[in-house]
C-alpha cells in the first residue's frame, strides 16, 4: 500500500544500478525537503534512537481513524533527510488506520536499503517509523 511518491522513489531505485547513484538521489531527496524551522528542534519534536539529530512535526488533518497524517521532518545528516524525505513519500496523505497497517520494513525492503545502510543508520530509520507509528496510533485514538 505505497503511495505514488512512493511507489515513483522505488521506480527511480530500480533504474538507477549502482547503490551509489542510489545514495546520492537519497541525499537529493533530502535536499529538496524544506528545512524544520528551529523553533520546531525542541525535545518534544526530537526522535530518540537515532545516531543523528532527527525531529518529526507530525500533522494531523482531521479526527479519528479517517483523520489524515502528514508530518515535517529534518535531521542534521543529510542521509537522514533523504530517509525523512522517503519515510514522508511512503506515508504523508494516508490516513492514521492506513499508516498503522503499512509494512514499512517491506516497502523500505523494496528500495534495498537494509542491505546498505549501517547498523546505526538502519536502527534510526526503525526508530522514525515507530514515532511515525505511535503519532498514528495516538491520534487514531
Amino acid at each position: 500500500m505505497a503511495s505514488a511518491a512512493f511507489e515513483e522513489i522505488a521506480e527511480t531505485f530500480e533504474f538507477l544500478d549502482d547503490w551509489e547513484d542510489r545514495y546520492r538521489h537519497v541525499i537529493e531527496l533530502g535536499k529538496a525537503m524544506p528545512p524544520l524551522d528551529d523553533a520546531f528542534r525542541v525535545p518534544a519534536t526530537k526522535v530518540e534512537g537515532c545516531a543523528s539529530q532527527v525531529w518529526f512535526l507530525p500533522r494531523i488533518e482531521g479526527q479519528g481513524a479517517d483523520a489524515r497524517f502528514d508530518f515535517r521532518g529534518d535531521s542534521d545528516a543529510m542521509i537522514v533527510r533523504g530517509l525523512i524525505a522517503i519515510l514522508h513519500a511512503l506515508y504523508s496523505g494516508l490516513s492514521v488506520t492506513q499508516v498503522l497497517s503499512v509494512d514499512a520494513a517491506d516497502e523500505l525492503g523494496r528500495l534495498g536499503l537494509h542491505e546498505h545502510l549501517s547498523s546505526q543508520r538502519s536502527n534510526g530509520l526503525r526508530a522514525m517509523v515507530e514515532r511515525i507509528q505511535k503519532l498514528a496510533a495516538e491520534a487514531a485514538a
